[in-house]
């Protein structure tokens, strides 16, 4: 992943591949697979597997002469510590500020 999560909300910030990232956390699925579940082309399934794996979210594996993508879930748990990281300063600063606030 690189030093900056913003390539990966940028690429979560789309609806659609949102929605395939959801998709395929409940099973590995081929791009045509997603077409059959979602109403966007397997073409443009394809471009938005492409902007997802380019952020490390989803991974191809070969299964015979398909090609099914899943998610990375490593790759998502280390996001989730970056989140609650940054949640946890803000709850630190608020409750200094809390401190201060009450002993005025």
């Amino acid at each position: 992943m690189t030093g900056t999560l913003v390539p990966v909300f940028a690429a979560l910030g789309d609806d659609t591949r949102w929605r395939i990232l959801q998709a395929l956390g409940e099973t590995d699925a081929s791009a045509s697979a997603l077409a059959g579940r979602l109403p966007v082309s397997r073409q443009a399934i394809a471009k938005h597997l492409t902007v997802l794996q380019e952020v490390g979210l989803v991974e191809p594996v070969r299964v015979g002469r398909e090609v099914r993508y899943r998610v990375v879930g490593a790759q998502l748990s280390s996001i989730a510590r970056r989140l609650e990281a940054v949640g946890a300063e803000w709850d630190r600063r608020l409750a200094a500020i809390k401190d201060i606030a009450e002993s005025l």
